[in-house]
């Protein structure tokens, strides 16, 4: 299993012998407003891509947490070949395929793309009015034989959906979208520190990456807070926190 992160939330996986983009936000810098309701103005993404798009838009499938445009966006859609088949949560396949993508399949709970099964996690994408405002969201397990058992939690907070995840599966590797998104009212909406040292309390035996950091107007959450953070708990060794276009794995 080998994971580079482009940016974000996007992650190029090679697993199983299969490659898989996912979440793909692929615009220009700064070419996209900035997310409404929040304490900046910034335009989106604020940071380049780590190199030529053109090396991201073969992979052998799509994976799509949900489509919110930090995920799923103009550029993606326009760049990406219709042909590639796109995996993705329920409720997503239609406007996926409106967008003129040909092959579209729902993962509900599961099934097995090239010898490699992807199974369906929920998640809670913030709380009260604002967590039902965001809808729903997906994370998805990778197993597959002589690979590590891989969670990709998504775009959630630390919640009792992440917890039975990570109960059922025993993941050794859990990528968190750690970014602590907020808007000027309400609470996170996607993990924070907190939410990042809780989840490591909990479950010692997984291998913590932090992603979804340092692209986005309203992730307050940085890399260089997060870092500081885990200095304090004593947790650097437990969670690695990639540069864009770093590669991690094993």
């Amino acid at each position: 299993m080998k994971l580079q992160l482009i940016r974000n939330a996007t992650l190029w996986i090679e697993y199983g012998g299969v490659t898989f983009l996912v979440d793909p936000m692929l615009s220009e810098q700064g070419v996209n407003p900035p997310i409404f309701n929040t304490e900046n103005d910034r335009k989106n993404p604020l940071v380049p891509l780590p190199g030529n798009v053109q090396q991201w838009l073969q992979p052998d499938a799509i994976l799509v947490t949900h489509l919110h445009p930090d995920h799923w966006d103009e550029a993606a859609v326009s760049l990406l070949p219709h042909s590639i088949p796109v995996l993705c949560q329920d409720g997503n396949q239609d406007t996926i395929s409106t967008q003129g993508f040909e092959q579209v399949t729902v993962i509900e709970p599961s099934l097995t793309f090239r010898g490699v099964t992807i199974t369906r996690t929920s998640g809670q994408h913030g709380t009260g009015d604002i967590g039902e405002l965001m809808g729903r969201v997906s994370g998805f397990i990778f197993q597959a034989e002589g690979e590590p058992t891989l969670y990709i939690a998504g775009d959630t907070i630390w919640c009792e959906d992440v917890r039975q995840a990570l109960d059922t599966y025993t993941p050794d590797w859990t990528v968190v979208n750690a970014g602590g998104a907020r808007f000027l009212t309400g609470g996170h909406i996607t993990m924070d520190d907190q939410d990042v040292v809780d989840l490591c309390a909990y479950a010692p035996q997984t291998s913590v990456v932090a992603v979804h950091m340092d692209a986005i107007n309203h992730c307050l959450v940085t890399r260089e807070k997060l870092q500081a953070r885990l200095e304090e708990e004593g947790l650097l060794n437990r969670v690695a926190i990639p540069q864009d276009g770093e590669w991690f794995g094993q």
